[in-house]
């Protein structure tokens, strides 16, 4: 049996079972025990005594009981189960009970939960789109970018001229700073007034997609994200920027998130605040083919945890706190003083500001700031403008090339001049970033002692945030993810990996800390993609690096952020999105699935049927080929992503002999095209690496070739999609790479892991953020499956949907959601939460009580003097 924790607190029946009122003569519990019973018979395909545990007994798992049910829903005379319910209620009698009491007459009356009723959105049904208006968006989209390009090709080449024509290493120093800093506050002015010159002020308002509005809202958010500014997130400097896009941001306020927000008009933050990284908090959201901006205030001293999304008209209250991995859906607001965490959030007690305050007043911060821009226009601006320089000057490959008077080489020399050039610039980078990965850091940290604070914007800070930069390299974790190698290079980082029990896939491809000197992940752990360890606390004042450890034979899924003082043990599974514990007891040989997170089991009967593959006498044979494998995967990417930088190479050296005659029209080509290069190489790439062939959905182990050959899928970059967000090409560019996507789907940064094992309906909507993840892998199991989109879907900012799932049409995911394995969501269905199950409809609130004013959020005379 799985019994709650009684340090875990579950509010109640969940959402789906509340919302399964009866009509007051409904069936009695025996009649719900029979009929669920012979409905879960019918699943099982095995007779179902009353008492029988659901995944210890009938040998069910998660996707067998998601199916259970759907089909419960879909019987009217039934009352909806989630799967919350079937951890919660792990047998057919006291499943019964449990719901069969919502069907009484004396809970009509019952209120939804204040968090449910608070969150639930209501807007239109998406309707079809314009297809023309659709059409001339990415055509608009399409001129801005290439003209943009061009420009930028335009001041390039003269500067570079100019700078070419400076004598002596002084003058050349002094027109590189010239030049470099101009340019660099014209990237960081232009956004500025563009937003000001397009928008003006942002507004509450909703307007539909592919209008003019939107691009509007496009050109601006583009060209945030497009922003040198970008690099500055954690420094003083960054509010100031934000401030000058029409934010109201207080005095002592740290944001370390990189997620810039758009619609910065309706951002209030309050003195003191602290917004720890990959929060997001954009001020708009998309939503049945509708774009809706609203605001998001912030009181005074407010902490925002790790990986948290705050949906649009919400707040949080002075002094308020919201947990790592939670969330605000729309309307839902944090009182003063109170802390929350989950998704969507609900009370707690933990205190998640773990670190004493230190001294860090306007002072520190300015001086900060000044040191910041004095090192930029001094040193790194002269350094990357005159570097180039020195390399078309020095390098006789590119120097001869931009004479318009030099000849052509012969095509043997070309050939020989890019290959060179390609390989210096690619594996120069790999292996002098590898020494200086593995010994720059290192030295720097021993200036930083654990759990000891220290005060924000100083020496130790800047130390911090370099080494975290450094360490945190995303090319070299996705060069030996998911492969024994990473285990090594983890090591030689400076995890403590205890004694390594070598799987082949220890660690995937995405994992990343804020200081890797301080992290221990016990023997026989697995990790898949997402883990970020979150072993640095942080107040409005000051900063600590503490130890974060992960115990041993754990499983820890995607998508998790584990902090240091996480309460887990041995042997836990950590499901995907979960929120690991900060208090109660040490949880040992349980899983934990949810946010807030509850106990499940650790292992299912499906899961271990390949352990026997995993014993000393065929572990060392079935690891051996895997490494095999593995290592050609390595060796195959590293080969690709050599000829990518050769193809590039070759280009831009073919373009240099023409710069003397077409100028900074080459250069603007260069970059436009250079897009178009890159997305059909690794489009190509992956397509030939799949065979031109769709994956079938799998139940295999990992040492089984089928999952080797997903592994190798895995590997192709994607970072070049995030160009195409928000635009109609990033469906074309799925369809490519074998997604069955329908007519004017929006996409503002969804991740597909399996293309070609997706299916998207016509008008949905996805947002920032969102995931569609059709496998599983669960220690040595590994599981995938179709997933289906049906038409006018809408997934919220950061939802997660999981494999063999199928949602309806005009279905909504609210933000920041986890559907899991094997969930059908009825059409115009209102799903949310972590596990997501049904939501009830809101129960209306005062018209005259916004988000803010529920929270206690009050604008002091210091907070808008600070702001302006």
């Amino acid at each position: 049996m799985v019994d709650q924790s009684s340090e875990i607190f579950i509010s109640g029946l969940d959402g789906a079972a509340v919302t399964g009122g009866g009509n007051g003569a409904g069936p009695t519990v025996e009649d719900t025990e029979r009929e669920f019973a012979e409905v879960l018979a019918g699943v099982v395909h095995a007779d179902v005594p009353a008492d029988s545990h659901f995944f210890d007994d009938l040998g069910a798992n998660s996707l067998v009981m998601a199916q259970f049910c759907a089909r419960v829903r879909k019987r009217p005379d039934l009352p909806p189960a989630s799967m919350k319910d079937i951890y919660r209620y792990p047998t057919v009698r006291s499943l019964a009970a449990a719901l069969a009491d919502t069907a009484a007459p004396a809970t009509a009356a019952m209120p939804i939960p204040t968090v449910l009723a608070a969150v639930t959105d209501r807007s239109p049904e998406a309707t079809p789109g314009s297809t023309g208006r659709y059409v001339f968006c990415g055509a608009v989209q399409l001129l801005v970018f290439v003209g943009y390009s061009f420009v930028f090709g335009l001041v390039t080449a003269r500067g570079y001229e100019w700078v070419a024509a400076g004598s002596g290493l002084v003058d050349i120093y002094l027109r590189s700073l010239l030049f470099g800093g101009v340019g660099f506050l014209l990237l960081c002015l232009f956004p500025i007034a563009a937003k000001w010159i397009l928008v003006g002020r942002w507004k509450s308002t909703e307007f539909p997609l592919w209008g003019l509005a939107y691009l509007r809202l496009w050109l601006v958010k583009v060209l945030l994200h497009a922003n040198p500014m970008v690099f500055f997130v954690g420094n003083p400097l960054y509010v100031l920027y934000l401030r000058a896009l029409g934010a109201r941001i207080g005095a002592g306020v740290t944001i370390l998130s990189r997620s810039v927000p758009v619609c910065t008009d309706l951002l209030t933050i309050g003195s003191g605040t602290v917004i720890r990284k990959e929060a997001t908090f954009l001020g708009y959201r998309a939503h049945a083919g509708r774009i809706r901006t609203a605001p998001v205030t912030l009181g005074r001293d407010v902490f925002v945890g790790e990986k948290t999304v705050l949906d649009i008209d919400t707040a949080m209250g002075d002094g308020a706190q919201l947990g790592h991995a939670s969330s605000l859906y729309p309307g839902q607001s944090v009182p003063a003083g109170a802390h929350m965490h989950g998704s969507p959030a609900e009370p707690t007690g933990i205190d998640y500001v773990r670190v004493g305050p230190a001294g860090c007043g306007t002072l520190r911060r300015a001086w900060f700031g000044l040191v910041t821009l004095v090192q930029m226009f001094l040193l790194y601006v002269p350094l990357a403008v005159g570097g180039m320089y020195m390399l078309f000057a020095q390098i006789p490959a590119l120097g001869r090339r931009i004479q318009s008077d030099t000849p052509v080489n012969s095509p043997s020399e070309f050939l020989t001049d890019a290959v060179l050039l390609s390989v210096a610039l690619f594996f120069g980078f790999v292996v002098l970033g590898l020494a200086v990965l593995f010994t720059v850091p290192r030295l720097l940290a021993l200036v930083i002692k654990p759990d000891q604070a220290y005060p924000l914007y100083g020496f130790r800070y800047a130390v911090h945030r370099a080494t975290a930069r450094m360490t945190n390299i995303k090319f070299f974790a996705w060069l030996f993810g998911d492969s024994s190698y990473i285990v090594h290079y983890l090591r030689v980082l400076g995890y403590d990996l205890s004694r390594i029990e070598q799987t082949g896939s220890n660690f995937g491809t995405e994992v990343q800390h804020e200081t890797p000197y301080l992290v221990r992940v016990g023997t026989g752990t697995m990790v898949a993609d997402g883990l970020s360890v979150v072993n640095a606390d942080f107040s409005s004042t000051s900063f600590r690096v503490s130890r974060a450890s992960i115990g041993p034979r754990n499983f820890i899924g995607n998508n998790i952020v584990y902090p240091a003082g996480g309460r887990t043990g041995e042997n836990c599974l950590l499901a995907t999105k979960v929120m690991v514990p900060l208090d109660g007891p040490v949880r040992e040989g349980v899983g934990l699935l949810g946010s807030p997170p509850f106990e499940i089991p650790r292992t299912v009967e499906r899961d271990v049927q390949f352990d026997h593959l995993r014993t000393e006498q065929e572990l060392g044979r079935h690891l051996a080929a895997k490494n095999r494998y593995n290592t050609r995967t390595l060796l195959l990417f590293l080969f690709l992503r050599w000829l990518h930088v050769f193809v590039l190479t070759a280009f831009g050296l073919a373009t240099e002999s023409l710069y003397g005659t077409l100028g900074h029209v080459v250069i603007g080509g260069y970059i436009a095209i250079t897009l178009a290069i890159t997305t059909l190489y690794f489009v190509l790439c992956e397509r030939c690496i799949g065979s031109f062939r769709r994956l079938r959905p799998q139940l295999c182990s990992i040492y089984d070739p089928h999952f080797w050959r997903q592994e190798r899928l895995w590997k192709v970059p994607e970072n070049y999609l995030n160009v195409f967000n928000g635009t109609p090409f990033k469906s074309v560019v799925w369809r490519l790479l074998g997604v069955r996507i329908g007519r004017r789907v929006f996409d503002d940064g969804c991740h597909i892991t399996e293309r070609t094992l997706t299916a998207i309906g016509d008008d949905c909507t996805l947002n920032v953020g969102s995931k569609i993840q059709c496998h599983s892998q669960e220690d040595g199991t590994f599981k995938s499956d179709h997933t289906t989109l049906g038409a006018g879907c809408t997934l919220g900012v950061g939802a997660h949907v999981h494999y063999g799932v199928t949602i309806g049409d005009g279905a909504v995911l609210a933000p920041d959601s986890f559907l899991m394995k094997g969930e059908e969501v009825p059409p115009h269905a209102r799903w949310g939460g972590n596990p997501a199950g049904e939501m009830p409809d809101a129960l209306g609130r005062p018209a005259d009580a916004s988000p803010a004013d529920r929270a206690g959020t009050r604008r002091t005379d210091d907070d808008a003097a600070t702001a302006n």
